[in-house]
């Protein structure tokens, strides 16, 4: 996408992943030309500070749980106050503003999908899992599973076609 922009006269300054910097001359090149070559390529331009604040914590969230060591050893709340320099009312209040959901339960609903995902992968017990993840005990992990999926593990673990969602959610 680079090469792209840099075609039709654009500098890219910084990219990476959910965040891009460019650099244009306005007279040579017009912001619909940028946002059409933007959205041919399937991304979204954001602009509002809110909605951007909102993608990050999603992000954020879903590095934090799906693709690092999850440190169940940090709150998730102080993690993301760490991140972004705000305090925590702050980005939940903006959270549910723009995604009808609490951030709260947004985590929630990603830790779940990474429980399923470890529980497809038979590698650890429900006791490893529920304590790599940061729940208190095996019953608490087994209780807020079934909330969320309407299954309890042992259900879940026998099901042929496991449901999964995408992390985005």
């Amino acid at each position: 996408m680079k090469l792209e922009f840099e075609r039709i006269g654009v500098d890219v300054v910084k990219a990476k992943l959910g965040d891009m910097c460019i650099a244009y001359e306005p007279s040579k090149i017009s912001i619909s030309t940028i946002e059409e070559l933007f959205t041919s390529n399937g991304f979204e331009i954001i602009v509002d500070k809110d909605t951007a604040l909102v993608e990050q914590i999603k992000h954020t969230v879903v590095e934090l749980v799906h693709h690092s060591t999850y440190n169940a050893m940090v709150r998730n709340s102080d993690f993301l106050v760490s991140r972004f320099d705000k305090s925590y009312q702050h980005l939940s209040t903006v959270f549910s503003k723009h995604e009808n959901i609490t951030l709260e339960k947004y985590i929630i609903l990603q830790r779940i999908e990474k429980v399923k995902e470890l529980i497809q992968a038979d590698e650890q017990s429900l006791s490893e899992i529920a304590f790599m993840m940061g729940y208190s005990s095996v019953q608490y992990l087994s209780t807020q599973f079934k909330q969320i999926t309407g299954y309890s593990v042992t259900e879940y673990k026998v099901l042929p076609e496991k449901e999964r969602k995408g992390v985005g959610i």
